[in-house]
Protein backbone atom coordinates (compact mmCIF):
# COMPACT_ATOMS: atom_id res chain seq x y z
CA UNK A 1 0.00 0.00 0.00
CA UNK A 2 1.40 3.04 -0.94
CA UNK A 3 3.10 5.35 2.48
CA UNK A 4 3.66 8.63 0.12
CA UNK A 5 0.71 10.78 -0.66
CA UNK A 6 2.75 13.19 -3.14
CA UNK A 7 3.98 9.80 -4.81
CA UNK A 8 -0.17 8.40 -4.83
CA UNK A 9 -0.67 11.53 -6.74
CA UNK A 10 2.12 11.91 -8.90
CA UNK A 11 0.64 9.00 -11.08
CA UNK A 12 -1.25 12.46 -12.63
CA UNK A 13 1.98 14.08 -14.21
CA UNK A 14 3.06 13.65 -17.44
CA UNK A 15 5.43 11.16 -18.82
CA UNK A 16 9.22 12.00 -18.99
CA UNK A 17 9.56 14.27 -21.68
CA UNK A 18 13.15 15.18 -23.22
CA UNK A 19 15.25 16.56 -21.08
CA UNK A 20 15.94 19.46 -23.34
CA UNK A 21 12.67 20.94 -22.99
CA UNK A 22 12.88 20.93 -19.47
CA UNK A 23 16.40 22.97 -19.57
CA UNK A 24 14.84 25.14 -21.73
CA UNK A 25 12.04 25.86 -19.54
CA UNK A 26 13.89 25.83 -16.55
CA UNK A 27 15.90 28.15 -17.74
CA UNK A 28 13.17 31.21 -18.73
CA UNK A 29 11.43 30.63 -15.56
CA UNK A 30 15.24 31.57 -14.00
CA UNK A 31 15.72 34.31 -16.45
CA UNK A 32 12.21 35.44 -15.21
CA UNK A 33 12.37 34.97 -11.13
CA UNK A 34 15.91 36.27 -10.61
CA UNK A 35 15.32 39.83 -11.76
CA UNK A 36 11.78 40.04 -10.27
CA UNK A 37 13.08 39.02 -6.54
CA UNK A 38 16.11 41.44 -7.00
CA UNK A 39 14.04 44.06 -8.09
CA UNK A 40 11.04 43.50 -5.60
CA UNK A 41 13.15 42.49 -2.77
CA UNK A 42 14.95 46.02 -3.07
CA UNK A 43 11.99 48.12 -4.03
CA UNK A 44 10.78 46.39 -0.08
CA UNK A 45 13.58 47.34 1.15
CA UNK A 46 14.06 50.78 -0.26
CA UNK A 47 10.16 51.42 1.14
CA UNK A 48 10.80 50.39 4.40
CA UNK A 49 14.05 52.63 4.95
CA UNK A 50 11.86 55.40 3.79
CA UNK A 51 9.45 54.87 6.85
CA UNK A 52 10.09 55.94 10.42
CA UNK A 53 7.38 53.53 11.98
CA UNK A 54 9.19 50.10 11.65
CA UNK A 55 8.68 47.93 14.46
CA UNK A 56 10.33 45.06 15.72
CA UNK A 57 9.29 41.20 17.38
CA UNK A 58 11.58 40.24 19.60
CA UNK A 59 11.74 37.09 22.34
CA UNK A 60 13.34 38.64 25.22
CA UNK A 61 15.17 34.96 25.03
CA UNK A 62 16.48 35.69 21.40
CA UNK A 63 19.62 38.01 22.82
CA UNK A 64 21.00 34.59 24.21
CA UNK A 65 21.39 33.19 20.06
CA UNK A 66 24.96 32.74 19.70
CA UNK A 67 26.52 34.64 16.49
CA UNK A 68 27.99 31.82 14.37
CA UNK A 69 29.81 33.64 11.34
CA UNK A 70 30.58 30.17 9.65
CA UNK A 71 26.87 29.60 9.03
CA UNK A 72 26.62 32.05 6.50
CA UNK A 73 27.66 29.33 4.48
CA UNK A 74 24.81 27.40 4.89
CA UNK A 75 22.58 30.88 4.60
CA UNK A 76 23.90 31.57 1.04
CA UNK A 77 23.48 27.79 -0.22
CA UNK A 78 20.28 28.15 -0.85
CA UNK A 79 20.57 30.36 -3.52
CA UNK A 80 22.44 27.54 -5.52
CA UNK A 81 19.82 25.33 -4.39
CA UNK A 82 17.30 27.65 -5.44
CA UNK A 83 18.89 27.51 -9.46
CA UNK A 84 19.65 23.64 -9.29
CA UNK A 85 15.82 22.88 -8.28
CA UNK A 86 14.12 24.33 -11.40
CA UNK A 87 16.58 21.90 -13.60
CA UNK A 88 15.91 19.06 -11.57
CA UNK A 89 12.94 17.53 -12.92
CA UNK A 90 11.73 15.09 -15.47
CA UNK A 91 8.60 17.53 -16.90
CA UNK A 92 8.07 20.90 -18.12
CA UNK A 93 4.93 20.52 -15.95
CA UNK A 94 7.33 19.82 -12.69
CA UNK A 95 9.05 23.33 -13.63
CA UNK A 96 6.10 25.21 -13.88
CA UNK A 97 5.06 23.55 -10.56
CA UNK A 98 7.97 24.30 -8.51
CA UNK A 99 7.81 27.56 -10.20
CA UNK A 100 4.76 28.72 -9.04
CA UNK A 101 5.75 28.06 -5.17
CA UNK A 102 8.39 29.99 -5.52
CA UNK A 103 6.84 32.86 -7.25
CA UNK A 104 3.66 32.33 -4.31
CA UNK A 105 6.35 32.90 -1.78
CA UNK A 106 8.14 35.66 -3.35
CA UNK A 107 4.85 37.95 -4.26
CA UNK A 108 3.43 37.15 -0.12
CA UNK A 109 6.66 37.88 1.66
CA UNK A 110 7.48 40.82 -0.41
CA UNK A 111 3.30 41.82 -0.38
CA UNK A 112 4.36 41.69 3.69
CA UNK A 113 7.27 43.34 3.64
CA UNK A 114 5.36 46.44 2.20
CA UNK A 115 2.33 46.02 4.19
CA UNK A 116 3.74 45.22 7.57
CA UNK A 117 7.59 45.66 7.09
CA UNK A 118 9.54 45.01 10.64
CA UNK A 119 12.69 45.47 11.04
CA UNK A 120 15.81 42.98 12.75
CA UNK A 121 17.44 44.34 15.79
CA UNK A 122 20.95 42.63 16.12
CA UNK A 123 23.78 44.34 15.33
CA UNK A 124 26.43 41.87 13.89
CA UNK A 125 29.84 41.48 14.55
CA UNK A 126 33.06 42.66 12.34
CA UNK A 127 33.69 39.16 10.53
CA UNK A 128 36.75 38.40 8.53
CA UNK A 129 37.97 35.65 5.66
CA UNK A 130 35.24 33.85 3.53
CA UNK A 131 32.17 34.53 5.97
CA UNK A 132 32.87 38.41 6.46
CA UNK A 133 33.27 38.65 2.79
CA UNK A 134 29.68 36.61 2.54
CA UNK A 135 28.30 38.86 4.77
CA UNK A 136 29.84 41.68 2.81
CA UNK A 137 28.16 40.57 -0.39
CA UNK A 138 25.11 39.43 1.65
CA UNK A 139 24.62 43.61 3.30
CA UNK A 140 24.91 45.07 0.12
CA UNK A 141 21.51 44.44 -1.02
CA UNK A 142 19.42 42.91 2.16
CA UNK A 143 18.99 45.25 4.08
CA UNK A 144 17.05 44.42 7.88
CA UNK A 145 13.98 45.11 6.91
CA UNK A 146 12.27 41.74 5.35
CA UNK A 147 11.74 39.93 8.14
CA UNK A 148 8.11 38.35 8.82
CA UNK A 149 7.53 35.68 6.84
CA UNK A 150 11.19 35.04 6.04
CA UNK A 151 11.50 34.46 2.37
CA UNK A 152 14.72 32.36 3.46
CA UNK A 153 12.39 29.91 5.34
CA UNK A 154 9.78 29.74 2.75
CA UNK A 155 12.06 28.71 0.01
CA UNK A 156 13.92 26.45 1.92
CA UNK A 157 10.51 24.36 2.92
CA UNK A 158 9.71 24.57 -0.60
CA UNK A 159 12.96 23.51 -1.54
CA UNK A 160 13.80 20.61 0.68
CA UNK A 161 10.15 19.08 -0.46
CA UNK A 162 11.18 19.17 -3.65
CA UNK A 163 14.51 16.94 -3.26
CA UNK A 164 13.61 14.86 -0.64
CA UNK A 165 11.51 13.10 -3.39
CA UNK A 166 14.39 12.97 -5.44
CA UNK A 167 17.38 12.04 -3.10
CA UNK A 168 17.35 8.28 -1.59
CA UNK A 169 19.84 6.08 0.55
CA UNK A 170 22.71 8.09 2.85
CA UNK A 171 22.25 11.45 0.77
CA UNK A 172 18.85 12.08 2.07
CA UNK A 173 19.65 11.82 5.42
CA UNK A 174 22.67 14.36 4.62
CA UNK A 175 20.41 16.56 2.75
CA UNK A 176 17.81 17.06 6.00
CA UNK A 177 20.21 17.79 8.36
CA UNK A 178 22.01 20.37 5.86
CA UNK A 179 18.69 22.35 5.46
CA UNK A 180 17.85 21.99 9.14
CA UNK A 181 21.24 23.90 9.06
CA UNK A 182 20.11 26.12 6.26
CA UNK A 183 17.38 26.78 8.90
CA UNK A 184 18.98 27.57 11.70
CA UNK A 185 21.01 29.76 9.99
CA UNK A 186 19.07 32.57 9.70
CA UNK A 187 19.16 32.79 13.42
CA UNK A 188 22.82 32.10 14.26
CA UNK A 189 23.50 34.66 10.96
CA UNK A 190 21.58 37.26 13.09
CA UNK A 191 19.24 37.61 9.82
CA UNK A 192 16.34 37.21 11.00
CA UNK A 193 14.47 37.38 14.72
CA UNK A 194 12.61 33.66 15.85
CA UNK A 195 9.14 34.86 14.32
CA UNK A 196 9.98 34.93 11.14
CA UNK A 197 10.36 31.23 10.98
CA UNK A 198 7.12 29.71 11.52
CA UNK A 199 5.64 32.75 9.37
CA UNK A 200 7.60 31.81 6.61
CA UNK A 201 7.31 27.93 6.85
CA UNK A 202 3.70 28.67 6.84
CA UNK A 203 4.03 30.36 3.39
CA UNK A 204 5.98 27.80 2.35
CA UNK A 205 3.43 25.00 3.47
CA UNK A 206 0.68 27.19 1.83
CA UNK A 207 3.19 27.37 -1.77
CA UNK A 208 3.47 23.68 -1.43
CA UNK A 209 -0.27 22.91 -1.18
CA UNK A 210 -1.28 25.62 -3.59
CA UNK A 211 1.05 23.68 -6.52
CA UNK A 212 1.23 20.42 -5.58
CA UNK A 213 3.83 18.01 -7.12
CA UNK A 214 1.09 15.29 -8.76
CA UNK A 215 -2.88 15.94 -9.25
CA UNK A 216 -5.09 19.00 -9.81
CA UNK A 217 -4.34 22.25 -8.75
CA UNK A 218 -6.69 22.53 -5.48
CA UNK A 219 -8.28 25.74 -7.52
CA UNK A 220 -8.31 24.28 -11.04
CA UNK A 221 -11.74 24.91 -12.51
CA UNK A 222 -13.56 25.78 -9.57
CA UNK A 223 -17.13 27.42 -10.00
CA UNK A 224 -18.98 29.20 -7.49
CA UNK A 225 -21.52 26.91 -6.41
CA UNK A 226 -25.13 27.91 -6.79
CA UNK A 227 -26.39 25.82 -3.50
CA UNK A 228 -27.48 27.76 -0.96
CA UNK A 229 -26.17 25.39 2.12
CA UNK A 230 -22.65 25.57 0.60
CA UNK A 231 -22.65 28.98 0.27
CA UNK A 232 -23.95 29.45 3.93
CA UNK A 233 -20.96 26.93 4.85
CA UNK A 234 -18.67 29.19 2.90
CA UNK A 235 -19.50 32.54 4.82
CA UNK A 236 -19.48 30.70 7.85
CA UNK A 237 -15.88 29.46 7.63
CA UNK A 238 -14.85 32.60 5.93
CA UNK A 239 -16.07 34.41 9.14
CA UNK A 240 -14.13 32.26 11.23
CA UNK A 241 -11.05 32.92 8.76
CA UNK A 242 -11.48 36.80 9.25
CA UNK A 243 -11.93 36.84 13.41
CA UNK A 244 -9.11 34.55 13.49
CA UNK A 245 -7.14 37.20 11.04
CA UNK A 246 -8.08 40.09 13.34
CA UNK A 247 -7.36 38.07 16.43
CA UNK A 248 -3.43 37.76 14.81
CA UNK A 249 -3.48 41.21 13.95
CA UNK A 250 -4.97 43.07 17.28
CA UNK A 251 -3.17 40.39 19.33
CA UNK A 252 -0.11 40.74 18.02
CA UNK A 253 0.14 44.20 19.41
CA UNK A 254 -0.50 42.49 23.40
CA UNK A 255 2.09 39.23 22.08
CA UNK A 256 3.57 37.98 19.33
CA UNK A 257 2.17 34.77 20.46
CA UNK A 258 -1.26 35.62 19.14
CA UNK A 259 0.31 35.59 15.32
CA UNK A 260 -0.37 31.47 15.62
CA UNK A 261 -3.55 32.58 14.81
CA UNK A 262 -2.60 33.55 11.26
CA UNK A 263 -2.43 29.70 11.01
CA UNK A 264 -6.23 28.52 11.74
CA UNK A 265 -7.33 31.78 9.70
CA UNK A 266 -5.67 30.55 6.94
CA UNK A 267 -6.82 26.61 7.15
CA UNK A 268 -10.43 28.00 7.61
CA UNK A 269 -10.20 30.09 4.81
CA UNK A 270 -9.22 27.23 2.79
CA UNK A 271 -11.57 25.20 3.72
CA UNK A 272 -14.32 27.73 3.09
CA UNK A 273 -12.88 27.49 -0.49
CA UNK A 274 -14.14 24.13 -0.75
CA UNK A 275 -17.41 24.90 0.43
CA UNK A 276 -17.63 28.19 -2.33
CA UNK A 277 -17.27 26.01 -5.34
CA UNK A 278 -13.11 24.26 -5.04
CA UNK A 279 -14.92 21.03 -3.38
CA UNK A 280 -12.87 18.21 -2.08
CA UNK A 281 -9.97 18.67 -3.80
CA UNK A 282 -8.28 21.43 -1.59
CA UNK A 283 -7.70 18.68 0.77
CA UNK A 284 -5.39 17.07 -1.07
CA UNK A 285 -6.75 13.20 -0.41
CA UNK A 286 -5.84 10.29 -2.63
CA UNK A 287 -7.50 7.38 -3.28
CA UNK A 288 -5.40 5.00 -0.83
CA UNK A 289 -6.57 7.85 2.10
CA UNK A 290 -3.23 9.75 2.33
CA UNK A 291 -3.13 13.34 2.13
CA UNK A 292 0.01 15.54 0.82
CA UNK A 293 2.33 17.02 3.36
CA UNK A 294 1.69 20.43 2.39
CA UNK A 295 -2.08 19.45 3.28
CA UNK A 296 -1.62 17.70 6.27
CA UNK A 297 0.34 20.88 7.68
CA UNK A 298 -1.82 23.63 6.59
CA UNK A 299 -5.44 22.03 7.39
CA UNK A 300 -3.71 21.06 10.71
CA UNK A 301 -6.10 23.59 13.12
CA UNK A 302 -9.38 23.01 11.14
CA UNK A 303 -8.62 18.56 11.41
CA UNK A 304 -7.99 18.99 15.57
CA UNK A 305 -11.39 20.69 15.49
CA UNK A 306 -12.84 17.86 13.26
CA UNK A 307 -11.37 14.92 15.29
CA UNK A 308 -12.94 16.90 18.40
CA UNK A 309 -16.31 17.23 16.42
CA UNK A 310 -16.28 13.46 16.05
CA UNK A 311 -15.61 12.34 19.64
CA UNK A 312 -18.19 15.07 20.86
CA UNK A 313 -20.91 13.59 18.54
CA UNK A 314 -19.96 9.89 18.66
CA UNK A 315 -18.52 9.39 22.14
CA UNK A 316 -21.68 7.83 23.12
CA UNK A 317 -22.09 5.94 20.66
CA UNK A 318 -20.87 2.16 18.92
CA UNK A 319 -18.16 2.68 16.81
CA UNK A 320 -19.14 0.90 14.02
CA UNK A 321 -22.74 -1.22 13.49
CA UNK A 322 -23.55 -3.88 11.27
CA UNK A 323 -25.69 -3.38 8.78
CA UNK A 324 -26.44 -6.61 6.54
CA UNK A 325 -23.95 -9.55 4.99
CA UNK A 326 -20.93 -8.07 6.35
CA UNK A 327 -21.02 -4.23 5.70
CA UNK A 328 -20.88 -2.08 8.44
CA UNK A 329 -21.50 1.02 9.07
CA UNK A 330 -19.63 3.98 11.48
CA UNK A 331 -17.16 7.19 12.32
CA UNK A 332 -13.55 7.36 11.01
CA UNK A 333 -12.28 4.93 12.57
CA UNK A 334 -8.75 4.64 14.75
CA UNK A 335 -6.15 2.28 13.41
CA UNK A 336 -6.53 -0.32 14.97
CA UNK A 337 -10.58 -0.52 14.20
CA UNK A 338 -9.64 -0.60 11.03
CA UNK A 339 -7.53 -3.42 10.83
CA UNK A 340 -10.68 -5.24 11.97
CA UNK A 341 -12.19 -5.14 9.28
CA UNK A 342 -11.22 -6.37 5.45
CA UNK A 343 -11.88 -3.00 3.96
CA UNK A 344 -12.24 0.27 5.02
CA UNK A 345 -14.46 2.61 2.36
CA UNK A 346 -13.91 6.07 3.34
CA UNK A 347 -15.74 8.77 2.68
CA UNK A 348 -14.29 11.80 4.59
CA UNK A 349 -12.28 14.36 2.28
CA UNK A 350 -11.25 16.04 5.29
CA UNK A 351 -9.53 13.33 7.15
CA UNK A 352 -6.34 11.45 6.68
CA UNK A 353 -6.05 7.04 6.72
CA UNK A 354 -4.70 6.89 10.00
CA UNK A 355 -1.19 6.00 10.64
CA UNK A 356 -0.76 2.06 11.31
CA UNK A 357 -4.17 1.06 9.45
CA UNK A 358 -2.94 -2.01 6.89
CA UNK A 359 -5.89 -3.00 6.10
CA UNK A 360 -7.59 -2.07 1.97
CA UNK A 361 -8.32 1.43 2.38
CA UNK A 362 -10.45 2.87 -0.77
CA UNK A 363 -11.04 6.32 -0.43
CA UNK A 364 -13.70 8.42 -2.57
CA UNK A 365 -13.22 12.00 -0.62
CA UNK A 366 -16.67 13.65 -0.25
CA UNK A 367 -17.64 16.98 1.16
CA UNK A 368 -19.06 17.08 4.61
CA UNK A 369 -22.59 18.13 5.03
CA UNK A 370 -23.03 18.61 1.28
CA UNK A 371 -25.08 16.27 -1.09
CA UNK A 372 -21.92 14.10 -3.06
CA UNK A 373 -21.47 14.34 -6.72
CA UNK A 374 -24.20 11.28 -7.93
CA UNK A 375 -21.13 9.34 -10.06
CA UNK A 376 -19.10 9.42 -6.86
CA UNK A 377 -21.64 8.03 -4.79
CA UNK A 378 -22.55 5.32 -7.57
CA UNK A 379 -19.41 4.46 -7.71
CA UNK A 380 -18.24 4.19 -3.95
CA UNK A 381 -21.50 1.69 -3.82
CA UNK A 382 -20.17 -0.42 -6.76
CA UNK A 383 -16.52 -0.30 -4.66
CA UNK A 384 -18.36 -1.38 -1.49
CA UNK A 385 -20.24 -4.84 -3.59
CA UNK A 386 -16.81 -5.71 -4.77
CA UNK A 387 -14.92 -5.55 -1.32
CA UNK A 388 -17.77 -7.37 0.25
CA UNK A 389 -16.84 -10.49 -1.33
CA UNK A 390 -13.42 -10.28 -0.21
CA UNK A 391 -14.34 -9.61 3.65
CA UNK A 392 -16.28 -7.32 6.28
CA UNK A 393 -16.10 -3.82 5.25
CA UNK A 394 -16.31 -0.67 7.32
CA UNK A 395 -18.20 2.15 5.32
CA UNK A 396 -17.36 5.67 7.36
CA UNK A 397 -17.49 9.34 7.02
CA UNK A 398 -16.38 11.85 10.31
CA UNK A 399 -19.42 10.97 11.74
CA UNK A 400 -20.70 7.83 10.41
CA UNK A 401 -24.54 10.10 9.92
CA UNK A 402 -24.92 11.34 6.34
CA UNK A 403 -22.12 10.50 3.59
CA UNK A 404 -21.65 7.45 4.35
CA UNK A 405 -25.06 6.14 5.15
CA UNK A 406 -26.04 7.62 1.90
CA UNK A 407 -23.57 5.31 0.04
CA UNK A 408 -24.70 2.31 2.02
CA UNK A 409 -28.38 3.36 1.07
CA UNK A 410 -27.39 3.38 -2.24
CA UNK A 411 -26.00 -0.17 -1.99
CA UNK A 412 -28.70 -1.50 -0.41
CA UNK A 413 -31.42 -0.24 -2.94
CA UNK A 414 -29.08 -0.58 -6.19
CA UNK A 415 -28.69 -4.74 -4.77
CA UNK A 416 -32.03 -5.38 -4.09
CA UNK A 417 -31.51 -5.30 -0.57
CA UNK A 418 -33.97 -2.88 0.47
CA UNK A 419 -36.99 -2.42 -2.21
CA UNK A 420 -37.23 1.55 -1.37
CA UNK A 421 -35.22 4.33 -0.30
CA UNK A 422 -37.35 4.53 2.81
CA UNK A 423 -37.10 0.72 3.46
CA UNK A 424 -33.12 1.25 3.54
CA UNK A 425 -33.66 4.32 5.85
CA UNK A 426 -35.07 1.65 8.40
CA UNK A 427 -32.33 -0.68 7.91
CA UNK A 428 -30.11 1.01 9.08
CA UNK A 429 -32.13 3.51 11.96
CA UNK A 430 -32.65 -0.32 12.96
CA UNK A 431 -28.89 -1.24 13.01
CA UNK A 432 -28.74 1.44 15.55
CA UNK A 433 -27.02 3.89 13.95
CA UNK A 434 -28.83 7.86 13.52
CA UNK A 435 -28.51 8.54 10.07
CA UNK A 436 -29.51 12.03 7.85
CA UNK A 437 -30.34 10.77 4.66
CA UNK A 438 -33.41 13.15 2.85
CA UNK A 439 -30.51 14.01 0.58
CA UNK A 440 -29.17 10.51 -0.38
CA UNK A 441 -32.71 8.60 0.01
CA UNK A 442 -33.64 11.35 -2.75
CA UNK A 443 -30.92 10.50 -5.19
CA UNK A 444 -31.22 6.67 -4.29
CA UNK A 445 -34.31 6.93 -6.25
CA UNK A 446 -33.35 8.45 -9.69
Amino acid sequence: MPTDPEASQSAAIVAAEPYGRVVVRAALWLAFLAPLFYLTYGFANWLASRRDDVGSIVFSWEHNIPFVAWTIVPYWSINLFYGLSLLLNDSRQGVDRLAGRFLTAQIVAVSCFILFPLTATFVRPTTTGLPGFMFAVLGGFDKPFNQAPSLHIALLVIIWDHWRHRLGGLLLPIWHGWCFLIGTSVLTTWQHHFIDIPTGALLGFFALWLFPRGGELPFSGGRLTGDAKARRLARFYALGAILALAGAALGAFLSAVALILLWPALALAVVAFAYAGSGAKVFQKSADGSVTLASRILLLPYRLGARTNIWAWTRDLAPQVAVTDGVFLGRFPSASEANGFGTVIDLAAELERPAGATCRWISFPMVDLLPPPEMTQQQAAGTLEKARSEGTVLVCCALGFQRSAGVVAEWLVATGRAKTPALAREMLTAAGRPVHLAEAVERATS
